[in-house]
């Protein structure tokens, strides 16, 4: 086996998860990206406020994708457990995200729209990273351990943890 089929075999398991967050993320992308502009742009209301309206929206809907598609070959802890945990560092995400926008907009004078936009899409980015990192280290902890498989001396296979 070479190295790189070897690392590749190794984190098998990351490069699926990785991907399934991604998925979810976009889902979660186009609900934050379109809250933060309707909210934002059309009704008028402020940075931090629409950002946190959107981003909660968000949340709830990348946190049962996460749950139950992304993470679900994971250990669960209680949902209240993770449902807290998983809101906690969501709102340090969202919190990413309004400063990469709050710093376009009044630390660098920036008022135009798109680049408002670039700034926030760079704050979705990077809470993105956090985001990824945080889930798998404290909402939703450890793989779930395989199911060891042995032969019994008449060659039957027994399943057993």
């Amino acid at each position: 086996m070479t190295f790189a089929r070897g690392l590749i075999e190794q984190f098998r398991h990351l490069w699926h998860e990785v991907a399934k967050f991604g998925v979810i993320g976009a889902v979660g992308f186009v609900v934050t990206e379109l809250g933060f502009n309707v909210l934002h742009f059309s009704e008028g209301l402020g940075l931090f406020t629409a950002n946190a309206i959107a981003t909660g929206v968000a949340a709830v809907v990348t946190f049962i994708g996460n749950k139950y598609w992304t993470f679900a070959k994971r250990g669960h802890q209680s949902t209240t457990r993770e449902t807290v945990i998983f809101f906690a560092l969501n709102a340090v995400g969202a919190l990413i995200q309004y400063g990469c926008a709050w710093t376009a907009k009044n630390g660098f004078g920036v008022t135009d729209k798109y680049l408002i936009n670039v700034a926030f899409l760079i704050g979705i980015g990077l809470a993105t990273l956090f985001r990824f990192w945080s889930y798998r280290r404290w909402v939703w902890g450890d793989p779930a351990e395989p199911e060891l498989v042995e032969a019994s001396p008449r060659g039957d296979l027994i399943r057993g943890r």
